[in-house]
C-alpha cells in the first residue's frame, strides 16, 4: 500500500507527487484503484470515494501527467510544444466536469460526495487556479536532485528548498552532517 504526503501546498501538485523519482526510479504511488480510492480520502476530496475501477485510475493518471507537464511548460511560449498543447486541453477538459458536491447534514457536519468525475473536476479546476493566479512563481521542484516533487512556497522567507522535512530536507542534512564530520575528521587527524 502506498503512502501519501501532501506537501505541495496544492492538491494539482500533491497528485503529481504520487509519480515519484520521475529522472531516475520512477516510483507509481497510484498502482491500483485501491490507492486511488485511499488516495482521494487522504487528499480529503470526498468522505468516501467508494470503490474504484481501472478506467478511473487511468483517467486519474493521464490527468496527473498532464498537470506535471503543463506547470513545467508555464508560462507558454509563442508556439508551445505539442505536449503542452494537449496537457493544457487534457486540464481544461477535466476542470469542465462538476466539483464534489458539499452539503451540511442535521447536526451541520460537512458531507463531501462525488466519484471520479468531481475528483479530477477538482484536481484541474485546483490547476487552473494555480496556474492563473500570484502563487505560480513561488512554484518550485525539491532541491534534491534525485526527487521531482513540486510544491508552491509559502514561507515567509520565500527560500523552502525541500518538498518536505520528513524526507528530502532530513536527507540532506543528515548528508551534509555526514560530509562535515569526515572533513573534520580528515583536517585534524588524531585529535
Amino acid at each position: 500500500m502506498a503512502e501519501f504526503v501532501f506537501v505541495s501546498g496544492r492538491l494539482c501538485l500533491d497528485l503529481a507527487g504520487t509519480q515519484l523519482w520521475r529522472r531516475t526510479l520512477r516510483t507509481e504511488l497510484l498502482d491500483s484503484p485501491e490507492d486511488l480510492r485511499l488516495w482521494v480520502r487522504e487528499a480529503d476530496l470526498v468522505d468516501d470515494p467508494g470503490p474504484q475501477d481501472a478506467r478511473g485510475l487511468e483517467r486519474v493518471r493521464r490527468l496527473r501527467e498532464a498537470v506535471y507537464t503543463l506547470v513545467g511548460a508555464w508560462p507558454p511560449a509563442d508556439a508551445p510544444d505539442a505536449g503542452a498543447r494537449e496537457a493544457l486541453a487534457e486540464v481544461n477538459e477535466a476542470a469542465r466536469l462538476p466539483l464534489p458536491r458539499h452539503q451540511l447534514d442535521e447536526t451541520g457536519r460537512l458531507t463531501r460526495t462525488g466519484g471520479t468525475d468531481e475528483v479530477l473536476g477538482a484536481i484541474a479546476r485546483d490547476a487552473v487556479d494555480l496556474l492563473s493566479s500570484d502563487q505560480f512563481p513561488r512554484m518550485s521542484e525539491c532541491a534534491n536532485a534525485d526527487c521531482t516533487r513540486l510544491f508552491v512556497d509559502l514561507s515567509r522567507s520565500g527560500a523552502r528548498r525541500w518538498c518536505g522535512m520528513a524526507e528530502c530536507g532530513n536527507r540532506n542534512k543528515a548528508a551534509s552532517y555526514r560530509k562535515r564530520k569526515k572533513q573534520q575528521a580528515v583536517a585534524e587527524p588524531g585529535a
